[in-house]
């Protein structure tokens, strides 16, 4: 008599047997960057809301000036860096396929 197997298991097995290729220096490099310059930009943001909540009127002065513009800057720099990540990690995953056939 044979098993009963579920299609849905049979597809998870093949699916997680599948061997993964280790990631590059440049790869986990560029995924540190976009976490830390997006990260520091929405600590910033929250920086700027709680400032306001608490009855901060002078943006002027002190760190704020630096604080409201770390998001200016970091977004678009985060976006660059997981364009580029996605860019490489592309290229890795189609080079890695075409030496698999």
């Amino acid at each position: 008599m044979a098993t009963y197997q579920p299609t849905g298991a049979r597809i998870l097995v093949d699916v997680t047997d599948v061997e993964k290729t280790p990631t590059s220096r440049a790869e986990r490099s560029l995924a540190f960057m976009v976490a830390s310059t997006i990260g520091i930009s929405v600590l910033a943001f929250l920086a700027i809301i709680i400032g306001t909540a608490a009855g901060v009127r002078d943006f002027g002065s002190g760190l704020w000036p630096v604080i409201i513009f770390l998001p200016l800057i970091g977004l678009p720099i985060g976006l660059i860096f997981m364009i580029v990540l996605l860019v490489v990690s592309t290229r890795r995953r189609l080079r890695d396929a075409r030496g698999s056939r």
